[in-house]
């Protein structure tokens, strides 16, 4: 049976993955009401787990190196309850290989070689070139779906990652260039950093050791 988290867990766990967020993104990332969120980000302020920082305007929450130690803290005791780390475990030996594709991809759409320099930048000049990234991108995308979705029987906050790949795509697909690798937006490559991070979050792993 899938395991539905806690609002405390969400909250701290969607800081980690997002890495520097208002309030209001955190709260829409796992569909918690705004009042619920503020209360838990204060508590956890409180306990020195994460910090508000703002700079040119922009503010944010971030986690502190004790606030991290708890996210991994809380998500290991919740992974033991719900009884899946076997299948969370297999699911990210799965990952592995798409998450090379992925990196590739996202290469091969910021960079085009050229002849004395393999590290030109790619002007998005050649569709056959960038056809081919996208291709790539569709790959990974339909590879992706059965994998989130035994995550997701285990953990429901898993659940989403997929579809906004999916919807990534589609815009990048639609001439929408920065919805490949743009960290502004949800990019194709934004979701797959968060899902990584979520990963490695859950299990307990490091992100030097495990890139």
């Amino acid at each position: 049976m899938t395991h539905d988290s806690a609002p405390r867990l969400l909250v701290l766990h969607a800081v980690r993955i997002t890495g520097f967020a208002d309030t209001p993104v955190i709260a829409r990332r796992y569909g918690l009401d705004a009042a619920t969120t503020t209360e838990v980000l204060h508590d956890a302020e409180a306990r020195g787990w994460v910090e508000h920082t703002a700079f040119a305007g922009i503010g944010g929450w971030s986690l502190t190196e004790a606030g991290r130690a708890e996210n991994e803290r809380q998500l290991a005791a919740e992974l033991t309850r719900a009884g899946g780390a076997d299948e969370v475990r297999d699911v990210y030996r799965a990952f592995l290989p798409l998450n090379a594709l992925l990196l590739q991809a996202c290469t091969d759409w910021q960079l085009r070689p050229a002849a004395g320099d393999r590290l030109a930048v790619n002007d998005h000049s050649d569709p056959t070139w960038d056809a081919g990234v996208l291709h790539e991108l569709a790959c990974v995308d339909r590879a992706l779906t059965p994998l989130v979705d035994r995550l997701g029987r285990v953990l429901t906050r898993f659940h989403g990652y997929d579809t906004r790949f999916t919807a990534a795509l589609a815009r990048a697909q639609a001439g929408e260039g920065a919805w490949v690798d743009q960290t502004d937006v949800d990019s194709c490559h934004r979701v797959w950093f968060e899902l990584h991070e979520d990963l490695i979050a859950t299990l307990g792993l490091n992100r030097h050791e495990h890139p």
